[in-house]
Parts: structure tokens; C-alpha cells; sequence
């Protein structure tokens, strides 16, 4: 199959079954769909060069696809070198013909040319899931930071950089944090992340969850929703915190708390999804019990220590798919999931569909909310608008055949004065 669409994926012959499996996505996509048919007609997005960098997944593809219809020409990469579905990034450039740039489990150099290829498209608006490009962008090509008018970002781990570029004034555009919306943290994060890591888990080790004692690093949306997967399958939670208050919330939804030393005896499962490094490190692998079963669900690859995991290991292989033995010289054995990256990508198919309907919602709604006010806005990081994120809500209901009620106007004017009590 050939096409004159630039590109570099694994294998384009692949791709009437991305395009089968995009179309399936589709149809739980009902709200994205709505806008795409909108963006068809209207075309708010002409004339403007997308770079994006997400995770390549049926559901991207659906995104990929409005931001088209709305007369974008976009770019595909990969934000994470195990997160692609090679026959979706094969439909994208054989069936639709966005320029994609993604090949699962593709190594450091490729996943940086790939980053490079996003860059020299010369976008007008960037769109990130952990900040990659606009990292790459505001370090060495900052040449290419004039023409762009804005960016969105979809992760909480993105938004975390993003805010600590804007807090040192370096930021060079501003940028909308997707994440930040309602529609998307307490849906995806929650529903999305809790089912899709507890799928990629299961698929990975095809376990026995209940009565494993699993411990939860971080008590965040993903954390939350994790936590409460597990506990729906009989698991025992623990949950590992270091907000005082999250942790409390965790102790009144019915969980364990106990700090990361104590969990490391404990555990026979541990997942982190707290976005910040070396959650679980040497001295706590060095107390795990044997056959204990250590993962990630956070963006990056550092919230487990994997060098000193090493360390401590006298051998390594892969005993399944996307699960490697270490065999500690203590005489234990520890497994390591994904090579400690993206959980639910890695070795599951990411968020159901459903549930990253209203997140890509969002990022539709923002990119065209950047082409429209961008020249107005100052060089900082932005929520999603809350008439876009009730809107997203609207629709989804909607299309859920799910009616709600409106104030009545004598509520209204309760809800608006100071004078009326008891």
C-alpha cells in the first residue's frame, strides 16, 4: 500500500483493520462526533497546521479526524514510545491521510525524530499529552516558537511543567489546560484510568485480584479511580499518600493508609499514579515480598526507581509479554510491568471510548477557542472555558438520552439576591 502522505509507522498494510476498529471507537463517540460534523461545515480550524502528541489510539484517531474536518492540517506523534496501536497509525495515513509519525515500542532515537517531525511542521497550535513537544520547542528549537499561537495540553503531568514554565516567565504562548476541565479530570482520570489500568493489569498477568492487598501510590483523580476498581474486583487498597487532605479522603472512602515504608512489606501489587519521581525506590524494593508486582499508570517512566531496581537485581528477563522478572540477590523475585511506563497503553488498548469522548471533546473545543481568542490572550496557562466544559456535559447527556432540569425563574432570583431567607 503506498500513499504520498509523510509518514513513519510500523506497517501500513494494517490499516483496514486500524480503520475498522477507529469506526467501532466512533460509535461511542457521540459527542466528538457532533462536533466534527459542526467543524465539517463550519471550518474554524482552516488554514491553521496542528502538531500533536498523544497517545495514538483509536480514539485519537476520532480526534485526529475532527481537527481535520475542520479544515487543520495535523501532524501525529506519539507521546509515549509504547502507547501506539500500529494498525491506527496505519488507517490514519493510508484511510485519512494525517501525516503520522508513531510506531509502538519504538526506541528513545525514533521517539525524539518522531518529536522533531511534529516540531518541523511549523505548527500554528500544538497539542500535548505531557508537554513533550513544547518542552522540545522552549529548550532547543525555539526558533519554531513565533509562528505558534497557542497550544492545549491533556495530562495532568503536562499541566505540572507547563505551570512551572510560566511561573519562571518562560512560557512562549499560552497554552489551555485541557486536563483542568471538569469533563475531563473527574471522568477520564477517574472512570477512564481506573478501568483501563485494572484492563492493562489483568492482560499483562492475568491475575486473581481479590484479596491481593494493592497498593495505590497517589490518591488523585487516578487514584481515586484506580483504587475503587480494585476494591470493586476484592482487592484489599492501600493507599500511599503525602496531601494530608487527599490522604484523609482516602481513610473516609474506606481505604488503608500507610506510608511508602511500611506499604513495601505489605503489598502484593503496587501501582503509582501520582506524576512525580522515584515513588517507589531501592530501599523499598529491598522489602517487598517475593513475586510482588510493581507498576505505573502516570505519564512518565520515573515513578518507579527502575535503575536501582537494577541494582539490586542479579538477573533480569521477560517472563510475559510486557513483564520482566527481576531476581533480587536477596533470593525475591519482583516483576515490573510495561517497563515501568503507561500501564493501560502499554499492555491494554488506554480509556474506553466513552469516557475520552468528552476529554477529546475538549481539545476539539479548545484548539478552535485558541484559533478564535489567541491573539488576546496573554502567555500563561488557561482552563478550559466553563460554557465549553457545560456544553461537553450538555452533549454528553444528551446523547445519553439523559434529561435534566432548568431553574425555574423564581429560582433564578433566590439563587441571585441577598434578601430572601428565612
Amino acid at each position: 500500500m503506498s500513499t504520498t502522505v509523510n509518514h513513519h509507522v510500523a506497517d501500513l498494510s494494517l490499516a483496514e483493520l486500524g480503520k475498522q476498529r477507529i469506526e467501532w471507537a466512533d460509535r461511542d463517540m457521540p459527542v466528538l462526533k457532533q462536533i466534527r460534523e459542526r467543524f465539517e461545515k463550519e471550518k474554524p480550524l482552516d488554514g491553521l497546521r496542528i502538531s500533536a502528541c498523544l497517545h495514538v489510539t483509536t480514539e485519537t484517531a476520532n480526534l485526529a479526524r475532527t481537527l481535520q474536518a475542520g479544515g487543520a492540517d495535523v501532524v501525529l506523534v506519539a507521546s509515549n514510545p509504547l502507547s501506539t496501536q500500529d494498525d491506527v497509525a496505519a488507517a490514519l495515513v493510508a484511510e485519512y491521510g494525517i501525516s503520522t509519525y508513531a510506531i509502538k515500542g519504538e526506541d528513545d532515537e525514533t521517539y525524539y525524530a518522531h518529536l522533531t517531525a511534529a516540531i518541523d511542521h511549523a505548527p500554528h497550535i500544538t497539542m500535548d499529552d505531557g508537554a513533550d513537544v513544547i518542552g522540545v520547542l522552549h529548550g532547543d528549537r525555539r526558533e519554531m516558537l513565533d509562528g505558534i499561537i497557542g497550544g492545549t495540553e491533556e495530562t495532568t503531568t503536562g499541566v505540572i511543567r507547563l505551570k512551572a514554565l510560566e511561573a519562571e516567565g518562560e512560557l512562549a504562548f499560552p497554552v489551555v489546560a485541557v486536563n483542568e476541565a471538569n469533563t475531563k479530570h473527574m471522568f477520564d482520570n477517574r472512570y477512564g484510568t481506573g478501568q483501563s489500568t485494572l484492563d492493562g493489569l489483568l492482560r499483562a498477568t492475568n491475575i486473581l485480584v481479590a484479596g491481593r492487598k494493592c497498593v495505590v501510590g497517589g490518591y488523585g483523580w487516578c487514584g481515586r479511580g484506580l483504587a475503587s476498581r480494585l476494591k470493586g474486583m476484592g482487592a484489599h487498597v492501600i493507599v500511599i499518600e503525602v496531601d494530608p487532605l487527599a490522604a484523609l479522603e482516602a481513610v473516609m472512602d474506606g481505604f488503608e493508609v500507610m506510608t511508602v515504608a511500611d506499604a513495601a512489606k505489605a503489598g502484593d501489587v503496587f501501582i503509582t499514579a501520582t506524576g512525580n519521581i522515584h515513588v517507589l525506590r531501592r530501599e523499598h524494593f529491598e522489602h517487598m515480598k517475593d513475586g510482588a508486582i510493581i507498576a505505573n499508570t502516570g505519564h512518565f517512566n520515573v515513578e518507579i526507581d527502575i535503575p536501582g531496581l537494577d541494582e539490586l537485581a542479579d538477573g533480569v528477563r521477560e517472563v510475559r509479554p510486557f513483564v520482566q522478572e527481576y531476581a533480587l540477590r536477596n533470593g525475591r523475585k519482583v516483576y515490573l510491568l510495561a517497563e515501568g511506563r503507561l500501564l493501560n497503553l502499554a499492555s491494554a488498548e488506554g480509556h474506553p471510548a466513552a469516557v475520552m469522548d468528552m476529554s477529546f471533546a475538549n481539545q476539539a473545543l479548545s484548539a478552535e477557542y485558541m484559533a478564535r481568542n489567541a491573539t488576546s490572550l496573554d502567555k500563561t496557562v488557561y482552563v478550559v472555558p466553563e460554557d465549553i466544559d457545560a456544553e461537553i456535559a450538555r452533549l454528553k447527556l444528551y446523547s445519553m438520552g439523559v434529561e435534566i432540569d432548568a431553574l425555574t425563574e423564581e429560582q433564578e432570583k433566590y439563587l441571585a439576591s441577598w434578601d430572601q431567607g428565612t
